[in-house]
């Protein structure tokens, strides 16, 4: 079998090429490359049995890879992996595209490429690729997709506190304590989320989900103290508008 690696980690590829020369005999085969570009254009010329593909990566996310094929037949199986558990892999199970998770470990590793030994002549990829983007598209209601520099990670609503204007850049500010910098304006997820009756942009640096605020203060001005105790400032031209939001909301 011929076997086409794609991830933007070097020591990733490495790894996986090397459990898969030592415990998989029949791949004969293995390549490599960086990134989906480059990746596809190594599928189009050596017609792999099975593609190995990142989901995180730069510029290009490894879930893109349908886009790149149009109406062309995809006549090879794919394997994602991902470090995310979460939200991509609960696309993967509900249209039947088969993973593996960072670390990769062997025994699992070994269990996907036999199932796909066992499918290698299905023509049915692509319209389970299809399955996948609506299977992402259904999750995402509930998720946002952030982009950092390893690729992208998907995150509930219900995980963030806030958003911090920072320039051109964005701070998430997330319930388990991390804080993620994002390379989009405030105003992109402002218009991301405009649906969503949780967020709020009490000041034009900051949109909160009402779900975290702890306290409602009165000192030089109204703030909001967030469960993470950050103090978020409400604009004056806001306050009344806030007040009315609150009373509307909860009670």
């Amino acid at each position: 079998m011929k076997v086409i690696i794609i991830d933007d980690e070097n020591r990733s590829r490495r790894v996986l090429k090397s459990i898969l020369e030592d415990s998989c005999q029949e791949v004969s085969i293995i390549l490599e490359a960086p990134n989906l570009v480059e990746g596809v254009q190594l599928i189009k010329e050596e017609k792999p049995n099975i593609v190995f593909l990142d989901v995180e990566m730069p510029k290009h996310s490894g879930l893109e890879i349908l886009d790149f094929f149009g109406n062309d037949l995809i006549d090879f199986q794919i394997i994602f992996t991902t470090a995310y558990e979460q939200y991509a892999v609960e696309a993967f199970k509900l249209s039947a595209i088969d993973y593996v998770l960072k670390p990769i470990d062997e025994k699992e590793l070994i269990k996907a490429i036999d199932r796909a030994k066992q499918v290698i002549n299905d023509k049915q990829i692509k319209s389970k690729l299809e399955n996948l983007e609506k299977a992402l598209h259904q999750l995402s209601l509930n998720k946002i997709a952030l982009e950092v520099p390893k690729g992208i990670i998907f995150v509930s609503h219900e995980d963030i506190i806030y958003f911090e204007a920072d320039g051109v850049y964005t701070k998430v500010h997330l319930e388990n304590g991390k804080t993620e910098l994002i390379c989009r304006t405030l105003k992109h997820f402002t218009e991301q989320l405009v649906n969503q009756p949780l967020f709020y942009k009490p000041h034009r640096s900051y949109l909160i989900n009402l779900k975290f605020m702890k306290e409602l203060v009165k000192k030089d001005g109204f703030h909001i103290v967030m469960k993470n105790l950050s103090t978020i400032p409400i604009a004056r031209d806001r306050k009344d508008e806030f007040i009315q939001m609150v009373n509307r909301v909860f009670n």
